[in-house]
């Protein structure tokens, strides 16, 4: 049977968790998690809920999904070491630096891989289990075939979310909170900007970004089929009382093996719901009817909670059967042993029975002495007596080798393994920190921004979007020392995977010289074209390990996270070239839900035809603020920033040590193109009507 994983934001909810059915609940231990919002645990409560989790037979994994600068991977480390001691179950990593971290330091500590690592193919599940993952959590967007084939070839656990919130943007590709209120949600800090109004193309105010909440209740048959190893509900967020609803009903249906009853979806819905739930990404048919909010007149739960919470407030909804086995005999202490469901037995002793004086110990008194595990995690479920004739033992010794056996068993139960922890492996040098100003490159988004002009000024990398390789003149330029590099979507699944390789293999015989993947899992596919392999800004890299990684990979050079201020680029160990953008509208989400197609605009989802749309479209949020919407690999959409990064006026970005500085380019005119980049290479001209400075100076919390 598939494991139920909950949410434990805190403690009540962990207990909710835990009465309610949970195989496994995840929680945040400081502010290295992605739901830094919630109460979250604090050292000192970890062993208790270890304990508490294990006693009732209760996995219990720690989630450390965020991205981590080189300040933080040390209390990160020393968090990793204390996991061990406690002993959780697993840990949940986003970061491929703290992963590599991890492995290093407790090899034999359990590795999940986050949703926000963007793990979404069978290739990149392949690569997470070579890269020592024992788990991965499939992006949410994926469908029903999607999710059959990982899990068929998969060799390690995968862990799908059945129940909860969903994002617009795809985990772990999501800026827009850090770039708009400077709280990211690759740092557990997202202000979901995704829930307020907007307007597309001028059009009426609503809710574009807005998805209902997920709910695969009618689907669990399917996916234990398939072979998903866990399922997962979310809410860290959410009070204890939701957590209780949602724990039993998905329990139920997983012990029962049957589909939700009208009442229960009912319940569910009042839970809490944004205008019902939505199963589209399964179905593989996202749409404008995904879309909903949360009304100020939904439901009130009052009464469902208040049920839920007696319930589980008596913690008597989960406990562990065991067998006792009494041994009473004449001239021998008394023994008694207790034996839970994986087999551990616990024996103690008591005094010596003596001969009765008037009414010997019958089994029938034993049996009732031992059956009372109230107010413990056990229940009696069977009791074998091997009574002596004629022996008196009093009722306090009885109890208290009942009492004696549990709290032994509970200690066997809840004894963390024992795991080695060993000092953190040396850093590479920063032998490839650039002493001089970076060399520019350019990312072009359409065929007209490649003109002689740019490339007179000589970009050292022109970055082509994959899709759109075949429609720029790459042959015109064939004998000028400029690099074509053709840069991978950050989204490819399984069934675009065909696509993928003809777009690579045209796009070499096209003249592209290299080749910038953006997920784990493209990094097979590059390398079978024999291109010169680089890292684009999906792979988020955030801090020196992580770089160390990217060298580990191929990669002749990494883009760097956004994200991240000057001086954290600048102190970073660079065991490869770096590459950072210093110019263009970064990019706030990448959406599986084609906003163009849901507004009506024309575009047709067609998924096995890799070239996008190419006219762009604007979200306008209430302040008047613009968004350009851009098409890109199938039939996704890109909403780019209001305002563009500006930086050439700062000498900053050329002294911190990066090699290139990249220009990005989306919906420039060509003559805007060529203006910029002579700006960046000194020659006066004016900034941008509206620009910003993004994160560089300011970084995120």
């Amino acid at each position: 049977m598939m494991e139920l994983l909950s949410p434990a934001g805190r403690w009540e909810s962990m207990a909710a968790a835990v009465q309610n059915g949970a195989d496994a609940v995840y929680l945040g231990c400081g502010q290295f998690n992605a739901r830094r919002g919630a109460q979250n645990f604090t050292p000192e409560q970890m062993p208790d809920a270890v304990a508490y989790c294990h006693l009732r037979g209760v996995k219990l994994y720690l989630t450390i999904n965020t991205l981590l600068s080189d300040r933080e991977l040390p209390q990160a480390e020393a968090l990793l070491r204390q996991a061990c001691q406690w002993g959780v179950d697993g840990v949940i990593v986003q970061d491929w630096g703290l992963a590599s971290l991890a492995h290093a330091v407790a090899p034999g500590l359990p590795l999940h891989g986050s949703t926000q690592m963007t793990v979404h193919s069978l290739a990149g599940v392949e690569e997470a289990a070579r890269l020592g993952m024992r788990c991965v959590v499939l992006g949410r967007e994926l469908s029903r075939e999607d999710i059959r084939l990982i899990c068929k070839h998969s060799p390690i656990a995968i862990e799908v979310f059945a129940h909860g919130a969903l994002c617009m943007c795809w985990s772990g590709q999501c800026a827009m909170s850090a770039l708009i209120g400077q709280r990211s949600g690759n740092r557990g800090l997202c202000a979901q900007p995704c829930r307020l109004p907007y307007r597309f193309d001028g059009g009426k105010a609503g809710y574009p970004l807005s998805l209902k909440d997920a709910s695969l209740a009618g689907h669990l048959a399917e996916l234990a089929d398939m072979g998903v190893s866990i399922l997962k509900l979310e809410g860290r967020m959410k009070r204890p009382e939701y957590v209780a609803v949602i724990t039993r009903i998905y329990s139920a249906l997983l012990r029962e093996n049957r589909r939700p009853t009208d009442g229960e979806m009912r319940e569910l819905a009042l839970a809490f719901s944004r205008e019902g739930f939505t199963d589209s990404y399964w179905q593989g048919k996202p749409g404008p009817g995904m879309f909903g909010v949360r009304s100020e007149n939904a439901p009130d739960p009052t009464a469902l909670f208040q049920a839920s919470k007696a319930a589980y407030d008596r913690e008597g909804l989960r406990t562990v059967p065991v067998v006792f086995s009494a041994e009473i005999q004449p001239d021998v202490p008394a023994r008694l042993t207790a034996t839970d469901p994986e087999g551990r037995t616990a024996t103690v002793t008591g005094p010596v029975p003596e001969p009765a004086r008037s009414r010997p110990l019958a089994p029938s008194e034993i049996q009732a002495r031992l059956s009372k595990t109230g107010g413990t995690a056990f229940r009696a479920v069977k009791t074998e007596v091997h009574l002596g004739e004629g022996l008196s033992l009093p009722a306090s010794a009885l109890n208290a080798l009942r009492r004696d056996s549990l709290t032994a068993l509970s200690a066997l139960r809840t004894a963390p393994p024992e795991r080695e922890t060993f000092p953190p492996p040396p850093l590479p040098g920063n032998g490839c920190a650039a002493l001089c100003p970076p060399a520019l490159t350019a990312t072009l988004f359409a065929p007209e921004q490649l003109t002689d002009e740019l490339a007179a000024l000589a970009p050292e990398i022109i970055y082509l979007p994959l899709e759109r390789v075949r429609g720029f003149p790459l042959a015109k330029y064939a004998g000028q020392k400029i690099e074509f590099c053709a840069l991978m979507p950050r989204i490819s699944t399984d069934h675009e995977a065909p696509a993928l390789r003809a777009l690579l293999e045209e796009a070499r015989d096209r003249g592209c010289h290299s080749v910038a993947v953006q997920n784990l899992g493209q990094l097979a596919q590059a390398r079978k074209t024999g291109l010169l392999l680089r890292g684009g800004f999906g792979l988020n890299i955030f801090n020196s390990r992580s770089l160390a990684q990217c060298k580990d990979w191929g990669l002749a050079s990494a883009a760097l996270s956004f994200e991240l201020r000057h001086e954290q680029i600048r102190d970073l160990k660079k065991a490869l070239p770096c590459e950072g953008i210093v110019y263009g509208r970064l990019p706030l989400m990448l959406t599986e839900n084609c906003l163009i197609s849901n507004e009506g605009k024309g575009c047709a989802r067609r998924k096995n035809i890799p070239v996008p749309c190419t006219a762009p479209h604007k979200l306008t949020d209430r302040r008047g603020e613009d968004f350009p919407v851009l098409p890109v690999f199938g039939c996704r959409s890109e909403i780019e920033n209001s305002k563009v990064l500006y930086l050439a006026d700062r000498p900053e970005y050329r002294q911190c040590g990066l090699r290139y500085a990249n220009l990005r380019f989306t919906i420039e005119s060509p003559a805007e193109c060529v203006r910029v980049f002579q700006r960046y290479l000194g020659q006066d001209g004016p900034p941008p009507d509206a620009y910003t400075r993004g994160l560089f100076f300011r970084g995120v919390e």
